[in-house]
């Protein structure tokens, strides 16, 4: 299984719905609270390419991008894979 890591704040309602979905399927992953430690906000924005929303996801090596794509890679059957690759 991939590590997931996920950049959110807290009253970011594409957080919680990414979150949902990775617990749904049973996928552990770690989460960076930008509100709570904003030094980390550069951080992701470099990562993100220049990515300044929340959430961003990263699925190992791989900037999956936001909720709305995270649920794109779900609906195409994709996410799956993305997460078991090695």
């Amino acid at each position: 299984m991939q590590q997931v890591e996920i950049y959110t704040s807290p009253l970011c309602g594409f957080c919680h719905a990414a979150k949902r979905l990775l617990s749904q399927k049973g996928v552990g992953f770690s989460e960076v609270d930008i509100w709570a430690e904003p030094g980390r906000k550069p951080e992701m924005i470099q990562r993100a390419n220049g990515g300044r929303t929340v959430p961003q996801i990263f699925i190992g090596g791989t900037h999956v991008g936001g909720c709305d794509d995270l649920y794109a890679l779900e609906r195409a059957g994709k996410l799956d894979a993305l997460l078991s690759a090695e």
